[in-house]
């Protein structure tokens, strides 16, 4: 159910997609059809309270929340204060808990009463917030659970003037029924120029020289650099920030080569950049400038082994995010000489303890996370918060949101597990996948007896994207945002249904997912008839199973991690896997083989309770029978 927390939509009428065989939903479709129903204003007044029920139509089967307000101040009252007091009370109050520019400030002021309020303790903001509709902060200000409780329901927004938004309680917000906002793009150019000026000052030692002078020294032949022309910059995360440094870096006259799964060949190419792999990006590299967002894939990603596989001498340069860095392997490769200098903005955790071992390394640069300081940047991102908080408390769904009001509770009972099983479903397929390409091209199927117009697909679609998307990058997916991101990304995903002859009375038979055009980690994930990545999947009791792997039917239940083995079917495999396992004690909580044909190829698919060690991992890879295996996280 965590996982259907970031899906939810304030006041929307779900609607049925188009009875074609193959849908594509835009997003400009879906805030039309989301955004009819409720605007957040009727809900802001202090003197008024919302009483929200559902109701359900039998002929249409669709779902409305219907909004009463109904006033608990006399109009009378109202009637006699001033007309500056009305005017005042009939906008909702806008709390700043952290500074804003000047021009967010004043553009919340056209629409809402502003208080600007700073440094406030938790105690403060709890006792704040029963009269705030908004509220925006940065990162200094924790907007947990008790925060939202202590709103009492009034809260409808709050803005993150940033992009990362770990300080906000994002289920406790949507169980409330609060919009989360942030603001990802104004930052863009600031972290981009900040990188430029870490990768030339560390090319050119100027802060150590500098040091060195102030201290009254003349050290030329200690502080001799290296050229930037035609060396080649490896930029890891080909987003906003990492596109714009390469465009940079190629005017340096540098040789930029990019890793990002998701990053367009099309756009590469424009700014004359080639995408490879992870591991050919590392040997190639002369320069590494890391834009990848911290995500459990790209956690401490660069550890000790990351760094035997680079070019000797390399240079770091990090303003993305301190935890994709192991700290300790960084030291151990600089003193070593594999990494020759670094320069780092970010810290794994900040500010870092007193006497860092990487922050007093002689060959490190370091400054105090000032990727988006600056002028203009700071106006930027005030800007860009305050106009996505205005338009929220207007009722309009914004592409910066990263979750959204609650749907009708009759839609999450049902759909509930289809929810999981989508989302678990992409999260499999997209770590299968392996090459630089990474995913463009997708298909849904659905499999179902009801009619074409009986089942709103756009939130299991939502959770497929979500699944894709998620566990490679630091988007926040959800039934408002899916479609934009995965445009944005370049991820074309196609609908289908087909009919199926089970009950009426189940949504749905089947949902599988196809990845077309890609390679695998997995061969045998790949379909016989259509050479894609192919996974299916069906709910059994309210419980997500791996129904299909490419052409072997499996059954293995979708909860902790599977192990997925390709073997030649012979008596003993079963047992000689799980003694492996057991040894290592790994619990195995589901096991499941499905073959083609008696004595030919199988697949084995192990729920696992516990992620194996790598020795372990390389136990049952060095089984003779075992041609090929994978470990996928859930």
């Amino acid at each position: 159910m965590a996982a259907l927390m970031g899906t939810t939509l304030a006041g929307a009428k779900l609607l049925a997609p188009s009875s074609s065989s193959a849908t594509e939903v835009t997003l400009a479709q879906g805030q039309t059809q989301l955004c009819s129903r409720v605007a957040f204003q009727s809900t802001t007044l202090p003197m008024r309270r919302v009483v929200a029920s559902t109701s359900r139509s039998a002929a249409t089967k669709s779902h409305n929340l219907v909004v009463k307000v109904s006033a608990t101040t006399s109009s009378a009252a109202v009637a006699t204060r001033p007309p500056s007091e009305k005017a005042s009370l009939d906008k909702p109050t806008v709390l700043v808990a952290e500074k804003l520019g000047e021009a967010g400030i004043e553009l919340l002021r056209k629409v809402a009463n502003v208080d600007c309020s700073y440094n406030l303790s938790n105690e403060d903001l709890c006792s704040k917030i029963a009269d705030c509709d908004a509220l925006i902060v940065r990162s200094g200000t924790k907007v947990t659970r008790e925060v939202f409780e202590a709103s009492k329901g009034r809260l409808k927004v709050v803005g993150r003037a940033g992009v990362g938004i770990d300080n906000v309680d994002l289920q406790a917000a949507t169980e409330v029924g609060c919009l989360v906002v942030n603001a990802p793009t104004a930052n863009t150019v600031a972290a981009a120029e900040h990188g430029i000026a870490l990768l030339t000052a560390l090319a050119r030692n100027v802060a150590p020289a500098s040091a060195s002078m102030k201290a009254g020294k003349w050290q030329r032949n200690k502080y001799v650099g290296v050229s930037l022309v035609e060396k080649t910059l490896g930029v890891m995360g080909f987003g906003k920030v990492g596109s714009e440094v390469a465009r940079r870096a190629r005017g340096l006259g540098m040789h930029v080569i990019a890793h990002d799964p998701y990053a367009s060949a099309e756009r590469a190419k424009a700014i004359g950049v080639e995408l490879v792999s992870f591991e050919e990006a590392l040997a190639r590299s002369d320069f590494i400038s890391l834009h990848m967002p911290l995500t459990p894939t790209t956690d401490k990603i660069f550890n000790d082994e990351s760094f035997k596989k680079c070019k000797k001498g390399v240079r770091i340069i990090n303003v993305a995010r301190g935890g994709v860095i192991d700290e300790d392997a960084l030291v151990r490769a600089l003193d070593a000489g594999i990494v020759a200098q670094a320069a780092l903005d970010v810290f794994t955790v900040e500010p870092p303890k007193e006497g860092n071992a990487l922050v007093m390394h002689e060959n490190v640069v370091v400054t105090p996370h000032l990727g988006a300081s600056t002028v203009e940047a700071q106006e930027g991102v005030a800007v860009e918060i305050a106009e996505a908080v205005v338009g929220a408390l207007a009722g309009e769904l914004s592409a910066t949101a990263v979750n959204a009001p609650m749907v009708p509770a009759e839609v999450i009972t049902e759909l509930a597990p289809y929810v999981s099983l989508a989302e678990r479903l992409g999260r499999l397929a997209v770590q299968l996948v392996s090459g630089a390409a990474g995913v463009k091209q997708g298909k849904v199927v659905y499999r179902s007896a009801r009619a074409a117009d009986d089942l709103d697909t756009r939130l299991l679609r939502a959770m497929i994207i979500k699944g894709l998307i998620e566990p490679v990058s630091d988007a926040f997916i959800n039934l408002v945002n899916a479609d934009y991101v995965a445009k944005q990304r370049g991820l074309r995903i196609s609908e289908e249904r087909q009919p199926a002859d089970g009950a009426v009375d189940v949504p749905l038979e089947t949902i599988s997912v196809t990845i077309a055009d890609v390679e695998s980690k997995f061969a045998s994930a790949i379909a016989d008839h259509t050479g894609d990545i192919t996974l299916e999947g069906k709910v059994k009791d309210g419980v997500p199973y791996l129904s299909k792997v490419g052409s072997f039917s499996v059954d293995v239940s979708l909860e902790g991690s599977i192990i997925l083995c390709r073997q030649v079917d012979q008596p003993g495999m079963i047992g000689k896997v799980g003694s492996i396992l057991g040894q290592e004690n790994v619990n195995i909580s589901f096991m499941s083989v499905g073959r083609t044909s008696p004595r030919q190829h199988a697949v084995m698919a192990i729920g696992v309770d516990e992620e194996p060690s790598k020795p372990t991992l390389k136990k049952l890879g060095d089984i003779t029978a075992i041609e090929e295996f994978v470990f996928l996280k859930l």
